[in-house]
């Protein structure tokens, strides 16, 4: 089975049983959960703590995202083939969180299967905006899933 789906699943869920998936794709994942809502200097931190709680005033808060943030929660695994995605202007999910939560997953790799990260030079969250960019986009992403399951 390959995965896509919202970035901050797809890594606790890796984290969790990475035997389970043939393949992943992280699209701008949000998975340094624990450090973002920790920086205040980030536009959309503060007005977030309502809902995911403020790690730096509430213990309980800390404790509970750092127990499933995927960052903070690699090991050393047999991961599955990985595409992490990111974009340099994303707004909402900075592009070093997939960087370097790539850089760990590579660090933890015990297995042969590639981690893979992209960083989209010229793109926010939504990736590319013209219709035939963002059509190469999904094409990469199904030549990834197709190899990943051993189809290709």
């Amino acid at each position: 089975m390959a995965a896509r789906l919202g970035g901050l699943l797809v890594g606790a869920a890796i984290n969790q049983a990475p035997e389970l998936f043939g393949g992943a794709i992280a699209a701008v994942p949000f998975v340094d959960v624990l450090n973002t809502m920790s920086d205040t200097e980030l536009p959309l931190t503060p007005p977030e703590w309502p809902e995911w709680g403020n790690p730096i005033t509430d213990e309980e808060a800390f404790a509970r995202i750092r127990g499933y943030s995927p960052y903070e929660n690699v090991s050393d695994a047999a991961y599955p083939p990985m595409l992490i995605t990111g974009g340099l202007t994303d707004p909402r999910v900075t592009y070093w969180e997939p960087a370097k939560w790539a850089a760990t997953l590579r660090d933890h790799q015990i297995a042969d299967a590639p981690i893979l990260l992209k960083i989209n030079m010229s793109a926010g969250h939504a990736g590319e905006s013209g219709r035939y960019d963002s059509l190469k986009e999904t094409a990469e992403e199904y030549a990834f899933a197709v190899a990943a399951v051993g189809l290709s």
